[in-house]
């Protein structure tokens, strides 16, 4: 009987094994290709909890499956690619279960955007959205613990997960979240497989504390490796629900969450900041921070002249006209034309309870800027609707690379790397003196005001040694943001891409404390294998969706 056949027997979702569903679940946003046995929609946790019973019974008869969290498929790690088995959430588990005056019970296979349309209902938001926030679902946000243009304020999605229901190994749902006190005490001493679960972690971080602390990242955001430092002492407090955040389902199936909401502030106003020097940003990222803006945002000269060169498509993106669109943006072309394309446009947005508070902070940073900086200049957008026009390209570019550039793909290997924001002046040169070695176009964005940036370098897929370049060139990047002692992802997590550096960037030591914690809650390796832990850089190159790989 095939495989097909047999889940068919055992779940009441659908089944697919049709070649489109297979090759639509064989890609995502990244470099990378695996083509999945089948892909399955199903109904409810009942139905998840069929699967993981019947891997496990699959794997005590020597017979390699596995099953892999699939929802939107827009990650750029790799992350939901599997040739085994592909759980599909969208199709079935995307309902909002319950709204209140604080927070939302959600499926993980809802869209973001729909989501948001129902919060924002009540004036309430997720603040962690990410620029894929039209196109992503909370499941894939909470699985890689994402953020966005809001991170420095509000922080990552992390800091909203209240509670999450999980199908663990034992194909049973399981609540999980915070723990503390008394009620900790009582859950380890539970004679359960829970029980069992919140002794063995408790015991790896109370028996490994001098270790959890010299590896946890030095930088504010990081998704890469299990966040054992950010879950409590396993003695007065234990939090496996953010365990599982981040864990790009290698540690069970999410099946619920419930987020905290956060109450946004209507009116904003930005600061347009056009920089010609990059040593600027030494005196200039501290500035900006001490007036403690809700966004500090970027996007480079090659961004900037990829919009220009795709202008039609961010009007579409705008829903507005070209003329009027021009007349927007002649204030850009004017700058262009008299001094050049700048080096970095840098966007600090304040928010306010009235548009008055929001423009009062952002001519007070205006001021400053006009009054102390030479070779930058600057626009005030007074409102979100002047704004608007900015966030767009700093939202838009990539997708516009992956659709628009003929004969090149986009190539996110080196697209999220976290170094000290303070650190920017010294290591950008350095960064690009990497990148100039190499016959690249690329584009750079980022998060700025937390020193998180994304590189999408454009690759020509059927050179013979493209391979080789992005294995050489991946090492060399990481290599340098590890000496700033940065992150090798803020937010779009380890996946096949980065799996292969985790070890180097948090030592051996913790590296075998994260290969603890996939066997304590998956012995037998059913979730999502070889994410996080336990591929090569050589696996993970087998990988790479290239005609020289691929033949």
């Amino acid at each position: 009987m095939s495989l097909g056949a047999e889940l068919k027997k055992i779940i009441r979702g659908e089944v697919d094994t049709s070649p489109e569903t297979l090759l639509r679940a064989s890609r995502d946003a990244s470099l990378f290709v695996m083509k999945p046995e089948v892909v399955v929609s199903p109904l409810d946790a009942g139905d998840i909890g069929a699967l993981v019973r019947y891997v496990g019974e699959q794997k005590g008869k020597g017979v390699r499956r596995s099953l892999t969290a699939r929802a939107g498929g827009t990650d750029m790690s790799g992350g939901p690619l599997s040739n085994s088995i592909v759980v599909d959430t969208a199709k079935h588990l995307n309902h909002l279960l319950a709204l209140s005056e604080r927070s939302a019970t959600v499926e993980p296979g809802m869209y973001f955007r729909d989501f948001d349309v129902e919060t924002k209902k009540k004036n309430l938001e997720l603040p962690s959205y990410t620029a894929s926030r039209e196109i992503c679902t909370v499941g894939g946000m909470v699985a890689n613990n994402s953020g966005g243009e809001k991170n420095l304020k509000y922080g990552k999605t992390a800091r909203y997960v209240e509670e999450l229901e999980v199908v663990l190994s034992d194909g049973k749902p399981h609540i999980l979240r915070k723990f503390e006190g008394d009620a900790l005490q009582t859950k380890l001493a539970e004679q359960s497989f829970e029980g069992d679960l919140y002794r063995s972690v408790a015991a790896l971080i109370k028996n490994n504390t001098e270790i959890i602390e010299r590896a946890k990242p030095k930088v504010e955001k990081n998704s890469s490796g299990y966040a054992l430092w950010d879950i409590g002492d396993g003695v007065t407090s234990l939090n496996l629900a953010r365990l599982m955040v981040g864990s790009q389902g290698t540690l069970g199936l999410i099946t619920k969450i419930r987020f905290a909401l956060t109450q946004p502030k209507p009116f904003a106003a930005m600061v347009v900041m056009f920089v010609n020097k990059l040593s600027q940003l030494g005196e200039l990222v501290p500035e900006v921070l001490r007036y403690e803006p809700d966004s500090f945002e970027s996007y480079d000269d090659h961004t900037f002249q990829l919009a220009v060169k795709y202008f039609p498509e961010f009007a579409g993106q705008m829903k507005s006209g070209l003329f009027r669109l021009g007349i927007e943006f002649l204030p850009e072309v004017w700058m262009v034309l008299t001094g050049g394309v700048p080096k970095l446009v840098l966007l600090v947005e304040f928010r306010g309870v009235t548009q008055e508070e929001a423009l009062l902070k952002a001519q007070k940073l205006a001021a400053e800027v006009a009054h102390n900086k030479e070779h930058i200049s600057y626009r005030i957008a007074k409102n979100e609707a002047e704004a608007r026009k900015y966030w767009v390209v700093r939202r838009e570019s990539f997708n516009l690379l992956r659709k628009k550039v003929v004969g090149r793909r986009t190539a996110p290997f080196i697209d999220d790397f976290v170094v000290p924001p303070l650190k920017l002046p010294e290591f950008l040169p350095k960064l690009e003196a990497i990148l100039s070695t190499y016959d690249l176009t690329y584009t750079i964005a980022g998060h700025v005001g937390d020193g998180n940036f994304h590189i999408i370098p454009l690759i020509d897929p059927r050179r013979a040694d493209t391979a080789r370049m992005i294995d050489e060139l991946s090492h060399k990047v990481y290599d340098l943001v590890l000496i700033y002692q940065g992150s090798i992802t803020g937010e779009h997590n380890d996946g096949l891409v980065r799996t292969p550096y985790v070890e180097k960037m948090f030592g051996t030591d913790m590296y075998n404390l994260f290969v603890q914690v996939k066997k304590i809650f998956d012995p037998l390796n059913i979730f999502n294998p070889g994410k996080k832990v336990g591929t090569t850089f050589a696996e993970a190159l087998r990988h790479l969706d290239l005609p020289s790989v691929q033949k």
